[in-house]
């Protein structure tokens, strides 16, 4: 359990993700952004105050890349592309990066 409780943000990324190959309502996407942007740049924050900067600069590039204040436009399938690399980056550092979030 205490497992979960220290991964319960990057579980429900890698859910959103795969959740948005469904055919979905444009406010799922939008939901999407908001919250990987939130939760990229709070793993960016954790992961550098434990030293581990290549995670903060990955979890910081995913969080401007899905940031919903100037978003990036790009087609469909491009977002799929992203959708699943995020989605796999984030199960890896499941993991590969340990650290305490809280």
């Amino acid at each position: 359990m205490n497992w979960l409780k220290q991964n319960w943000i990057r579980l429900l990324i890698i859910i959103l993700m795969l959740g948005a190959f469904a055919d979905n309502p444009y406010s799922y996407y939008q939901f999407l952004r908001w919250v990987t942007a939130i939760a990229s740049f709070y793993l960016a924050y954790v992961t550098y105050n434990h030293n581990r900067t290549g995670w903060a600069w990955t979890f910081a590039i995913m969080g401007i890349l899905f940031n919903p204040i100037v978003p990036f436009y790009l087609e469909r399938e491009t977002w799929q592309f992203f959708n699943l690399l995020v989605a796999v980056i984030y199960f890896v550092s499941l993991f590969k990066l340990k650290v305490n979030e809280n």
